[in-house]
């Protein structure tokens, strides 16, 4: 990551909840969730944009969270919507979380799930979009659009024909695409600059949305939440190298008292570890 992401990602940490909801932008995806959900009509503009065709009509999901079945993992979607016989899933993703490609597949199955009723047949599957617009080049091949479908590796010119489609635009690479209305939007991700009508309206919904004082207290509950989790899966982390620390100095002899006080671990916690250690043979 350059110089200048990490100066940004380090300004945002240190900034307050107040601070970070008055500058988030429409790539934030609080705010991306709020506009797209409760703006039918831009929602469908956006699509149309992307996706470079005329929908008729799209109908929004009402399920903000969609879950499977007890014990499996249920998922909650920035945006889900239908049109007659297509349907979008589309998500602001504004840091690389390195999952993104398995994150694509496992929406794209949940979404199809969601389709079909019992008896139904399979070709009554819905054509399928999920749809990332992503701040950062996660593919680093310098694109402003990856397209995926399903081809045959032994001739790419077979395809599936599953109707199963990822897309991915990156708005840091703006000035790479040719169609202008998408080179606007994403420039409007990347740099909260509007270039067009479209993009000037979206920030005009962005700055309603950020005088909601009701969509201000779920901002700031989440944001508390998640920071909570960091902090807890960093506590997690120490925890696991010290425990890693203290293996190896059992392995190497050292008694478990004074890896007890060294690591400023309980002796209780070092003898149950030192049985997970095997017994050398003689």
């Amino acid at each position: 990551m350059s110089d200048s992401k990490n100066k940004i990602l380090n300004d945002e940490a240190e900034l307050t909840l107040e601070e970070k909801w008055e500058k988030a932008t429409i790539a934030n995806n609080f705010i991306f969730y709020k506009v797209m959900r409760n703006n039918p009509d831009v929602c469908k503009e956006l699509l149309e944009i992307l996706m470079q065709i005329k929908i008729d009509h799209i109908e929004m999901h009402s399920e903000e969270v969609i879950e499977i079945d007890y014990g499996k993992k249920g998922v909650q979607l920035d945006v889900y919507a239908v049109g007659d016989e297509k349907g979008y899933n589309l998500e602001m993703q504004a840091s690389d979380t390195y999952e993104l490609p398995e994150r694509a597949r496992y929406y794209q199955g949940i979404l199809d799930v969601q389709e079909l009723n019992s008896g139904d047949e399979y070709r009554n599957l819905k054509d399928s979009y999920v749809i990332f617009i992503c701040v950062q080049d996660i593919f680093k091949k310098n694109l402003a659009k990856y397209t995926f479908e399903n081809l045959c590796v032994e001739d790419p010119a077979i395809k599936l024909k599953d109707r199963a489609y990822k897309y991915f635009f990156i708005a840091e690479n703006y000035d790479k695409i040719l169609d202008e209305r998408q080179k606007a939007f994403l420039k409007l991700v990347m740099s909260n600059e509007s270039t067009d009508s479209f993009g000037s309206r979206i920030s005009k919904l962005v700055e309603d949305a950020k005088h909601n004082t009701q969509w201000r207290k779920q901002f700031m509950e989440l944001e508390r939440q998640m920071a909570y989790k960091f902090r807890e899966g960093k506590a997690e982390g120490r925890n696991e190298k010290a425990e890693e620390d203290a293996i190896a100095l059992l392995a190497e002899g050292d008694s478990p008292e004074k890896i007890s006080r060294c690591l400023k671990m309980p002796l209780e916690k070092v003898l149950e570890l030192k049985e997970r250690i095997p017994v050398k043979e003689e």
